[in-house]
């Protein structure tokens, strides 16, 4: 989808939407602004439910200060009008009150960015502006201030979250992003301590930068390829839609013929993914003009050394990163359920899956089909790809359902006995 060539009505519609199904705003709650090339800034209204907006509801209000449109502008315009002025490289604003960066900004503390490897990259630096009467002159000046200092995520102190950017989606990415991990640091705290990557393995990051493989150009795509791009795009929509992925974080493949698979592209946004966008890799060479996942030979590799796996999902979902930032071991005898489908999900050092390839390959098995990175990801393999999804689902549920039951008492695993009957009766034995 081409987001750059959408009116900014249309723009703040969409990306409202998002905001709102996603729990992340209320009915009254939050407002996001674009400000086009001629100056002028289109805001979402005032007194207008967030979960119904249209494009014929959004209000422009030009640079002499006149006011276009069905309704009043949000009464926060002060303040994105504040950045702009502060921030002229800024052409977006989103203001929102996701229930976890609020908990954060009435404790006032500053989620940290330091969980995972992305989220400095997305996020950038972040402060806090100090509580000001919402709508008011003075509001509006201390976020700016905080512009003014190059900070394009801003905390407000009983409040919520400023985030500006060059345009309105790379705001909801940064947005999407931090909000994800205000909500691990929540959860996270809940289970044990958290554990924070050091700055030796931040500065390893710099190792997972995109690579550029050669490339070809494809023939005639099969009937069975169409199928698998359809499907494959069928259940990243899915994922997206249940938060088992976000918008730019969340990596299928799916073999075709011998080492031949799709995979999904890096960078571009997982809920509005078509199957022409995935991308064919032949003999380790990416489709011409595509850009495939950076974790794209980690794929190759297992495709290489595993023809019994057919698919592969690396993602992040909240309830399972929660294991993937602490201590607390994760333990798949839950349900029968859990452990038919999970087996044992083994944690690997940070960095593995880009530095130690081979070493996060050998601890695939059909006992080990999930591994989990630490602060990192955890990869899912199967035979199939609508098997893969299933235990991704299975895996984030089982996480929740053992975060929950912390609260409620000491968990009681199935035992020794109960494990092997499982594995005689649905043929897990080797």
């Amino acid at each position: 989808m081409k987001f750059d060539l959408l009116h900014p009505a249309d723009q703040i519609v969409m990306i409202m939407e998002r905001i709102y199904t996603h729990g992340m705003t209320t009915t009254s709650g939050g407002n996001l602004s674009v400000k086009d090339d001629n100056g002028d800034i289109w805001i979402s209204p005032a007194g207008v439910d967030k979960g119904s907006l249209t494009a014929k509801d959004i209000v422009c209000v030009k640079a002499d200060g006149t006011v276009e449109g069905i309704h009043r502008p949000s009464s926060e315009f002060p303040f994105h009008k504040s950045i702009y002025e502060k921030r002229p490289d800024l052409k977006a604003v989103l203001h929102a009150h996701p229930p976890a960066l609020v908990a954060f900004s009435i404790v006032r503390r500053i989620p940290s960015s330091d969980l995972l490897p992305d989220i400095r990259e997305v996020c950038g630096s972040m402060e806090m502006a100090e509580y000001g009467l919402p709508g008011s002159l003075d509001l509006g000046e201390k976020i700016a201030q905080k512009f003014l200092k190059g900070i394009n995520t801003v905390l407000l102190e009983n409040h919520g979250v400023v985030v500006g950017a060059d345009d309105l989606f790379n705001a909801f990415m940064s947005f999407e992003t931090l909000d994800f991990c205000a909500r691990l640091e929540i959860a996270a705290n809940r289970m044990g301590p958290v554990q924070l990557l050091n700055q030796t393995q931040l500065a390893l990051t710099a190792q997972k930068r995109h690579f550029f493989p050669e490339t070809f150009t494809p023939g005639v795509v099969s009937s069975a390829e169409r199928i698998a791009r359809r499907e494959m795009v069928e259940l990243i929509h899915r994922a997206y839609k249940q938060r088992l992925i976000s918008s730019t974080q969340g990596t299928f493949s799916r073999r075709l013929d011998g080492g031949d698979f799709i995979i999904t592209p890096f960078n571009l946004d997982r809920k509005y993914l078509q199957a022409e966008d995935l991308v064919r890799i032949e003999d380790g060479k990416c489709e011409v003009g595509k850009s495939p996942s950076r974790s794209m030979r980690l794929h190759q590799r297992i495709y290489e050394r595993h023809p019994e796996i057919n698919s592969i999902i690396i993602a992040h979902p909240p309830s399972m990163m929660v294991f993937a930032v602490t201590d607390v071991p994760f333990d798949s005898r839950t349900i029968p359920e859990s452990y038919i489908l999970l087996r044992t999900i083994k944690k690997l050092d940070f960095g593995g899956n880009f530095l130690d390839i081979d070493g996060v390959v050998d601890e695939l098995s059909s006992k080990t089909p999930i591994v989990m990175m630490a602060n990192d990801c955890f990869i899912v393999t199967g035979d199939t790809l609508l098997s893969t999804f299933d235990r991704l689902e299975v895996a984030e549920y089982s996480a929740k359902a053992i975060i929950s039951a912390r609260s409620l008492g000491e968990i009681v695993s199935i035992n020794d006995h109960q494990i092997s009957e499982l594995e005689i009766a649905f043929h897990l034995v080797d």
